[in-house]
């Protein structure tokens, strides 16, 4: 596996990159990074990027306003230093929304979607007496700790789960309540059958976070979508069962041959 960092405008982002082949992009979701895409990383026939968005991971602050459409543009800065394109996008939680808007502002790089336990394209509201806890998960490991065990319920390895809750650490003071706040006033529905490539979304039964009726909601949005549950699985199949999450990957991949936007 390869590592470094790219300079988009101000910013400077790091990135993991693994393989050869066609193009294949994950986008992390909240209090997190590229880290827990790194048990997913060999996808044979793919060239597999994972950058860390600002304000999370090795990467700088955003400068601007926190917002999804901000994010989604420095992932597409990040493609176009890389000369990424017709790639197939994967996206995580809050990375999930993030690739939403980028397939649907730069339909030159998303050649199809995959969406994990993602926020659905009306965003995800957390109300705001909830934010003295995110304030309180900042500021408290053991409070940190007993929230990420919530979203990753089938993760059993304790070593790398500490991992995680050290990547989270790393989060921006300013992005724990500003990642809330931008999914909170995240909304594209009304622009959702713009996009006309193909759609995979994906729900664990266990999550607490994204409903059943969320993920339907995603999955309806978009004109060429399905949607796949996964039984036993929580917020995160990336790391609570990556093996099952890389047969649903190759698989989808597998019915991904013709060119973006060709019809």
């Amino acid at each position: 596996m390869e590592a470094g960092f790219v300079s988009i405008g101000t910013i400077s982002m790091y990135y993991r990159e693994m393989g050869r082949g066609s193009p294949l992009v994950y986008v992390h979701g909240n209090t997190a990074s590229s880290l827990w895409y790194e048990l997913v990383m060999d996808v044979p026939g793919y060239r597999v990027f994972a950058p860390d968005m600002p304000n999370f991971g090795r990467s700088s602050p955003l400068l601007e306003e926190i917002t999804i459409a901000h994010y989604a543009e420095s992932v597409a800065g990040f493609m176009d230093a890389k000369g990424i394109k017709d790639a197939v996008i994967v996206g995580h939680s809050l990375g999930g929304c993030v690739a939403q808007m980028l397939a649907l502002n730069r339909h030159d790089l998303a050649k199809a979607l995959i969406l994990i336990d993602s926020g659905s394209p009306m965003g995800l509201v957390t109300p705001k007496d909830r934010h003295p806890l995110i304030e309180l998960m900042r500021t408290n490991r053991a409070v940190l700790e007993q929230a990420l065990r919530a979203v990753v319920p089938g993760l059993k390895d304790e070593a790398f789960f500490q991992k995680l809750v050290d990547d989270a650490q790393q989060m921006a003071t300013s992005a724990w309540i500003g990642n809330a706040e931008a999914l909170s006033h995240f909304d594209i529905s009304s622009k959702c059958a713009e996009y006309q490539g193909r759609v995979l979304v994906i729900r664990g039964s266990l999550d607490a976070l994204i409903t059943d009726e969320m993920a339907k909601q995603t999955t309806e949005a978009f004109p060429n979508a399905s949607l796949v549950t996964l039984e036993d699985i929580g917020h995160s199949v990336i790391v609570e069962d990556p093996m099952l999450f890389l047969k649903l990957l190759r698989e989808f991949l597998a019915e991904e041959r013709e060119p973006l936007w060709q019809k």
